[in-house]
């Protein structure tokens, strides 16, 4: 009897330790790799409290229960932040991957590009940090920048202009889009402005001591007042000459008679006198010989026609 009582009393010893042992805490804990869900939610708050199972400076506890992120995945989002990261250190949303809805991953913003996380808009042009990196290749660190050099922020290329912030000239008219925006033209019309090139005008020639203009040099000059018509910014020159035939002050006499005829022509045909200049300039520099020497050279009896821009900038080609 008395070695039931003992027996019994050892049992029931054993049996209040072992109780005791697992209510404390003290049981040993399961590796990192080895623990679940379960398992974390089959131990008590104070050990929870202990343990960080993914290693990203959130305890497990917190991570269940005030985070709802998941203990055992360090970046719950996968925004390539990791939660502690985002809870401790940027204020991010450990759940969401783009917290600030721009279309840029909070990882991203703050691993390769240096953007706001909790900022749409990080330089507050009114772009968004997503649009300026995938659509329209702009920084979105820099309210005023300007991507193609062309004196026209991005922001105002987009919102305002229509225009390419990445492309200087955008119609590709030899204009850059600032200077197109300088001078009052359509940065975005590859015809705004026209420009006449140096070489457009034509050329006429003269018979022999006359100044009228023939039937030839009438459909060249036309061709010439077309090109005026459609170039609004543009005024001409027109330089007159003589061949090598005949007195200086006669020449000179009757290269003024043949800018005459063009600049009559030219006013005749609708362009305003105040766009046009002229001069009679006698001989023509260089003397040339045809083969008959007392007629001179018909190359020499000639009126050119040069254009004149009075636009402020000029085309690169």
């Amino acid at each position: 009897m008395k070695n039931s009582r003992l027996t019994l009393t050892l049992f029931s010893t054993l049996l209040v330790f072992a109780v005791f042992t697992a209510c404390s805490g003290t049981e040993e804990i399961l590796a990192p790799s080895d623990r679940t869900m379960e398992y974390l939610r089959s131990l008590d708050e104070e050990t929870l409290r202990t343990l960080d199972t993914d290693a990203d400076s959130l305890k497990d506890y917190s991570e269940m229960y005030e985070h709802d992120t998941d203990p055992l995945d360090a970046d719950t989002d996968d925004d390539d932040l990791t939660d502690g990261q985002e809870v401790n250190e940027y204020n991010t949303n450990p759940l969401v991957a783009d917290t600030d809805g721009d279309g840029l991953s909070d990882g991203d913003e703050v691993n390769s590009y240096n953007t706001d996380p909790n900022n749409a808009d990080t330089d507050g042009d009114g772009l968004s940090d997503g649009d300026e990196i995938n659509r329209y290749n702009t920084d979105p660190n820099d309210a005023n920048g300007d991507a193609d050099g062309d004196g026209v922020s991005d922001v105002d290329e987009i919102n305002t202009h229509g225009t390419d912030p990445n492309n200087p000239d955008s119609d590709g008219d030899g204009f850059t889009d600032g200077q197109e925006l300088e001078m009052g033209t359509n940065p975005m019309d590859g015809s705004d402005p026209v420009f006449i090139d140096m070489n457009a005008f034509n050329t006429i020639n003269f018979g022999f001591d006359r100044s009228n203009i023939s039937d030839a040099a009438a459909a060249n000059l036309a061709e010439n007042v077309e090109l005026l018509r459609n170039a609004p910014a543009f005024r001409v020159r027109v330089d007159a000459y003589t061949d090598h035939v005949g007195g200086d002050q006669y020449n000179l006499r009757l290269s003024l008679r043949r800018a005459k005829s063009v600049v009559d022509f030219y006013t005749s045909n609708g362009i305003s006198a105040d766009r046009i200049e002229s001069q009679g300039l006698g001989k023509a520099p260089v003397a040339c010989m045809d083969e008959t020497e007392e007629r001179g050279c018909e190359a020499n009896r000639r009126a050119e026609s040069h254009p004149i821009s009075t636009l402020k900038y000029s085309p690169k080609k």
